[in-house]
């Protein structure tokens, strides 16, 4: 079990959690739930959520669990309450077929491109829930989507599922979709650094209207719902 971010102060409304799997929380501010039985994610009906992690980390099989995603689609996939679910797995499917005979590095900028087009789009047009897969740990794209998200009048929350860089390892070689240990490693440190500023209350800015932090255990008994 990963340490609680004891030092983050929670909102006082979700502070004190019982020991049933029956609590219900609607994420503001920092929310550390890693090693706490909650049963349900509450969020706003035009709430944008990104669930990052580091490579590995199980965010694809999250989405998967939690809303229908499928891995092998080539567009988004529509979820629960009207939701919409944006996997990065998706545009590299969609470009396989014209890209594979080249090593993937060299074509994953496209993959990129199209997966934040596609984000930028559903934020604009999509009347429901966006739900975004994104690594989380490129300030750039953090800072860029929260402006995303506010500028078509929605709020960004964002998931961040937390598990053991070794665990996340191993998660990569199960799937086939491995990256470089150098880039692996940058992920892992940059990763680290967005916990220790949680803990020191210098969250990203500019800030989300939640964050909440997940491990695998959590993950796995979770359910999220969208409430207007």
């Amino acid at each position: 079990m990963n340490p609680p971010l004891d030092a983050v102060p929670l909102n006082p409304a979700e502070s004190i959690f019982p020991e049933s799997d029956s609590e219900i929380v609607r994420p503001r501010a920092v929310d550390d739930l890693r090693g706490r039985a909650i049963r349900e994610l509450q969020y706003p009906a035009s709430a944008a959520v990104l669930f990052a992690g580091i490579p590995g980390a199980g965010k694809s099989t999250a989405l998967r669990r939690l809303f229908g995603s499928d891995s092998d689609a080539e567009h988004a996939i529509p979820g629960p309450d009207h939701s919409i679910v944006l996997d990065s797995i998706h545009a590299r499917n969609s470009w396989r077929p014209r890209l594979s005979w080249l090593p993937y590095p060299l074509w994953r900028p496209v993959v990129h491109v199209v997966h934040f087009g596609r984000i930028w789009v559903a934020l604009r047009d999509h009347t429901g829930p966006v739900v975004i897969h994104d690594c989380g740990t490129i300030g750039f794209t953090r800072r860029m989507l929260t402006r995303w998200a506010a500028r078509h009048g929605r709020e960004l929350h964002m998931v961040l599922l937390d598990v053991p860089a070794t665990v996340a390892r191993a998660g990569q070689y199960a799937r086939g979709r491995r990256v470089g240990r150098l880039s692996f490693n940058w992920h892992v440190w940059r990763w680290k650094r967005i916990l220790r500023r949680l803990e020191s209350g210098t969250g990203p800015q500019p800030a989300p209207a939640s964050v909440v932090v997940l491990d695998r255990d959590g993950v796995d008994r979770l359910g999220i719902r969208f409430a207007g």
